[in-house]
């Protein structure tokens, strides 16, 4: 037996009266916060100006929706689907190096599948395996890795979308801003601007195409609208203190619009104000929606992250909202994007193929006379006590 189950059954149940209480402060909370969005739906300048203020005089670090040319409590009904339309999504999968393993070596692995609305035509899919060994391993951490990856998915996505005939609409799993924390933060500073620098490239190139571009954000977990609202109710005492001031704490943005979006509809569209979005300048400009995109018997609503070039678009925006929903609505109850999913199902990287690529570079050294040092002790015995059942393990 691996766990004391008596004193985590303990733990549940004080977990669950703690769930109790939760739930009763949160749906205080929640008649608040539906209250401020109404009462503040048409003011958009004057919270523009508060948050800016908020920014410029008492905390740089603010990161809430922005408010930007439509009311706070605005929703739109779902749109007819295009005629034509190329859709086209990546995700990618990775192995991450292991000091443990008989040989070190980290590998990328990029899947994208698209689909012509309109047509009789089956989709397509395609990988591209990168294998990263020797000297390129040198300051590889999970992060750099992670980081690589991304960069990887959005390049095949700007790949693709340049050779195929318009309309065309790009999609990946996750936000559209490319943010890894550690890297940010200055641990590798020079590599995340590097890789930042060739990202605003290619969402420059990718404007130049005219493609619509998103990243979907499934279950989203952020307060970005609460935030704001947060900054909407302060008090001017209460703006110096802003960091602190969180009379919504544990209200999340999907609980505010849960009873606020029917099946379809998406919400008014927010910027992003954060430090981490500065980069994205112009037609860059990073912008989101929530959208419900459930059925009335299972509503499920995701956020979507579009830059300034798609907002300025109805036409793109219209489509975008569609084709999202129409997506969704393939896979059944569990709302998710066919073609994300299937991208993702493409790209992932299991337990098996990790062993096989290993015993792949293995054979080529021996097989050129070298010597393979083997795998560590703690592997070995881990390998022979049987509980290494899946990747990462």
């Amino acid at each position: 037996m691996s766990l004391d189950f008596l004193q985590v059954s303990q733990q549940v149940k004080t977990l669950g009266d703690k769930a109790i209480q939760h739930q009763h402060d949160l749906k205080t909370k929640l008649v608040e916060t539906h209250e401020l969005l109404e009462g503040w739906a048409t003011e958009i300048e004057p919270l523009q100006h508060k948050v800016h203020e908020v920014v410029r005089n008492y905390d740089q670090t603010l990161r809430c929706a922005l408010p930007f040319q439509e009311a706070l409590n605005t929703h739109h009904p779902l749109p007819p689907l295009p005629e034509q339309v190329t859709v086209i999504a990546a995700d990618g999968s990775q192995i991450f190096a292991d000091r443990h393993a008989e040989v070190e070596y980290s590998l990328v692995n990029i899947g994208a599948i698209w689909m012509r609305y309109g047509s009789a035509e089956a989709p397509t899919t395609s990988i591209q395996s990168q294998l990263i060994y020797a000297e390129q391993l040198e300051g590889m951490s999970d992060d750099r890795l992670s980081l690589q990856r991304d960069l990887a998915e959005r390049s095949r996505l700007l790949e693709l979308a340049s050779q195929t005939p318009p309309p065309v609409i790009t999609l990946t799993d996750g936000p559209l801003e490319l943010w890894t924390t550690t890297l940010e933060e200055g641990r590798v500073a020079g590599e995340f601007k590097k890789s930042l620098d060739i990202y605003l490239g290619v969402l420059h190139q990718l404007c130049e195409i005219n493609a619509t571009t998103a990243g979907y954000v499934d279950k989203p977990g952020a307060d970005l609208v609460v935030r704001l609202l947060e900054v909407a109710k302060a008090s001017n005492d209460d703006l110096s203190e802003m960091r602190k001031y969180r009379p919504f704490k544990g209200v999340t943005d999907i609980e505010l619009y849960r009873d606020l979006l029917p099946p379809g509809e998406r919400s008014a569209i927010f910027g992003i104000q954060s430090r981490s979005s500065k980069p994205y300048q112009g037609e860059l400009g990073l912008h989101f929606f929530y959208l419900n995109v459930g059925r009335d018997e299972h509503p499920y609503l995701a956020r979507v992250e579009i830059p300034e070039w798609v907002v300025e678009d109805s036409d793109m925006l219209d489509s975008l909202h569609a084709v999202l929903v129409g997506q969704c609505r393939m896979i059944g109850a569990r709302a998710y994007p066919y073609l994300l999913h299937r991208a993702h199902e493409t790209a992932l990287v299991s337990l098996d193929d990790k062993e096989q690529v290993t015993q792949m570079i293995v054979n080529e050294l021996r097989k050129r006379g070298l010597e393979v040092p083997g795998s560590s002790a703690k592997q070995y015995n881990k390998d022979v006590s049987g509980n290494r059942t899946r990747y990462g393990a």
